[in-house]
């Protein structure tokens, strides 16, 4: 297969943007994140498929890979597609200040058409739902339908569910879930939870609602419970033979 006129292999069922990534042919998104593949709700990585004369726009990041076929992510059609998605996506986050450059990049202007200042940064990824869910937690959700759909909490009240993990917040491309960690304690979600040090650097790493609920998973040992995942690393590799 080529991709914008580069020969690139692909393994069987490979995504077209990993291919292209892995040949250095960039692609911009917005929701993809290497360990929640499969999102597909930004359209930011739409390209233009030509196979057997046939011309067509899919979503990279979840199309797959196939012999023969000719892959464009830069044509003139490809570019207004995106300009378009941006200049929503601007509305909709005028705050998130990342979607500046794409908007530059792609000419991407404020149009009255489209929804005015929804949801501040929050560009509905669906990145920190997903998240969330697959840790087993799933003290968030999305809420509303349409121009108010919204990431929120069950009635928006603080989750029972949470456990203060910031897997949500270390996924969102656009800095809209608000983490803070002073004097020992994080703030996540309108709660406030206490942070464990690591018994060998020192530095706060977790929460104890975290911890208890990777050992329940049996994701740590009970004895190396009280140190981060960095030491947590060192002492495995002391260990070896």
């Amino acid at each position: 297969m080529t991709i914008d006129g580069i020969q690139c292999e692909a393994e069987p069922g490979e995504y077209l943007l990993s291919v292209a990534r892995r040949h250095g042919i960039e692609i911009p998104t917005l929701c993809h994140h290497d360990a929640l593949p499969g999102q597909a709700s930004c359209r930011l990585c739409v390209v233009e498929v030509i196979e057997r004369g046939r011309r067509s726009v899919v979503v990279s990041c979840v199309y797959p890979a196939s012999d023969g076929i000719e892959v464009l992510t830069k044509s003139d059609k490809i570019k207004r597609l995106r300009g378009n998605i941006l200049c929503m996506l601007r509305e909709r986050a005028p705050a998130d200040v990342g979607l500046d450059a794409l908007c530059l990049e792609y000419g991407a202007t404020p149009d009255e058409r489209f929804y005015q200042d929804r949801d501040e940064k929050c560009v509905m990824c669906g990145l920190c739902a997903k998240a969330c869910a697959l840790l087993g937690a799933s003290a968030i959700t999305t809420a509303m339908r349409g121009a108010f759909k919204k990431v929120t909490t069950p009635f928006e009240e603080p989750s029972p569910e949470c456990i203060g993990c910031g897997a949500c917040s270390r996924t969102c491309p656009s800095g809209a879930i608000e983490l803070t960690e002073i004097g020992g304690k994080r703030q996540i979600w309108g709660k406030t939870f206490d942070l464990l040090k690591c018994a060998d650097c020192g530095r706060a790493f977790a929460t104890p609602e975290e911890m208890e609920y990777l050992k329940k998973k049996g994701v740590i040992l009970a004895d190396s419970e009280n140190l981060c995942a960095e030491c947590r690393k060192k002492a495995a590799v002391a260990e070896l033979p």
